[in-house]
């Protein structure tokens, strides 16, 4: 308890020290009326709720690893501080043990330089850490969300479909969980990664018989074909950048130019994210009501 009494006074520091236009809040003006986030704002980029941000920052509340990867993810911290944040939830008995899920400050470059191209970042275990307007508008996938429908191999298995196809489903199935294997016998002891993994292959038969399998792999580059409800289909290759070091992947949708894809992409990104995603029937832009 005494050590997240230490958290909490740091939570506030941390979330001081970032404006509203650092981290791309949907609050709008309202967002000034105080200086750096507001807990509201932390809450949304985080995933959880106000009233969470809040207990943790009166050291009321234990965070598990994941909520602590998502607040220094929301909070932009360095590598440093987000191993004092884990070490100060319990959570540092181990830390090499525990997927990387920090979003390294080149990354975040990255998202933040290619507003034409859809581009997402996931951890190694293919949960979705964050992503650019355009990747939000293309997917209709809102950011912040914080839970399982954040993982594609959830999704492939147990979640919404989404409106990406696969040119071979069955094939891609096969890789993701291969690809799972792989990352699940290199962080065998992190806590989040088992729970995906038991609650996956005790929810769904596919997913059990595949992992039976004991078959590793690497997921890898594949066309995609993205059904987006004003642009209707959409060709796309979809690659895959792998972050060596930092444990993390970079998703990357491109058109070749001169194609009905480069135009709708074009397009896509003319209109706006925000605009094409409310039509669409998107959260997009809106905070969680939770």
């Amino acid at each position: 308890m005494e050590a997240l009494l230490e958290l909490g006074p740091l939570l506030r520091t941390w979330r001081g020290r970032l404006q509203p236009g650092d981290v791309g809040s949907p609050f709008g003006s309202a967002s000034t009326r105080t200086a750096g986030l507001r807990r509201e704002e932390v809450a949304w980029l985080a995933g959880v709720s106000p009233d969470y941000v809040k207990r943790l920052e009166q050291g009321r509340a234990h965070p598990t690893a994941s909520v602590v990867h998502a607040l220094a993810r929301a909070l932009r911290l360095s590598e440093a501080e987000t191993a004092t944040a884990l070490r100060l939830a319990g959570h540092a008995d181990d830390l090499r043990a525990l997927m990387p899920r920090r979003i390294t400050p080149s990354v975040r470059r990255l998202l933040d330089r290619f507003p034409d191209t859809p581009v997402a970042v996931f951890d190694a275990a293919w949960t979705r850490l964050d992503q650019n307007p355009l990747w939000t508008a293309l997917t209709g996938d809102p950011r912040g969300r914080g839970d399982r429908e954040d993982n594609l191999v959830w999704r492939g298995f147990l979640g919404e479909p989404g409106r990406v196809r696969h040119p071979q489903p069955d094939q891609y199935r096969a890789s993701i969980v291969a690809d799972l294997h792989r990352v699940h016998a290199r962080y065998p002891a992190d806590p989040d990664l088992v729970s995906l993994v038991t609650t996956l292959r005790r929810r769904s038969e596919d997913f059990a018989r595949l992992w039976g399998a004991s078959d590793l792999g690497e997921h890898g580059n594949e066309r995609k074909t993205i059904d987006h409800p004003e642009l209707g289909a959409i060709e796309l290759d979809c690659d895959i950048v792998t972050v060596q070091g930092a444990g993390l992947r970079l998703i990357i949708f491109t058109a070749e130019p001169g194609t009905a894809a480069a135009d709708q992409l074009r397009l896509l990104s003319v209109i706006g994210s925000e605009r094409v995603s409310a039509r669409g029937g998107s959260t997009t832009g809106s905070p969680p009501t939770s």
